[in-house]
Order: C-alpha cells, then sequence, then structure tokens
C-alpha cells in the first residue's frame, strides 16, 4: 500500500516548457517545490527542472 508521506510530482524543464520527468519526494522533508538539474531530450543538454503542481 502507497504511503501518504511520498507524493509523485512532475517536473517541467525551464528552457523549452515540457514536462519530462515523474518522481516521487517526501511531503514531510521537502515542503517547497524541488529544482534538478536533469537532461532534456529536446535541448539536448542538461538544464533546470522545476515541480509542476
Amino acid at each position: 500500500m502507497a504511503s501518504d508521506k511520498r507524493v509523485q510530482v512532475t517536473l517541467e524543464c525551464q528552457e523549452c516548457k515540457r514536462r519530462n520527468y515523474i518522481t516521487t519526494k517526501s511531503k514531510v522533508n521537502t515542503r517547497d517545490r524541488i529544482e534538478l538539474q536533469k537532461y532534456c531530450q529536446w535541448d539536448r543538454r542538461h538544464t533546470l527542472h522545476k515541480e509542476t503542481r
């Protein structure tokens, strides 16, 4: 059974504005939106990806 403490979030590229990744994060430890450097296949480089709602 899935826990309510971990939620699925979608990461959006800040360059091309496409939603490239789906990951999970802990609601208890990380209250604010996450930002990660991830690879964007459309830009063909690592860019900043932010959590969307």
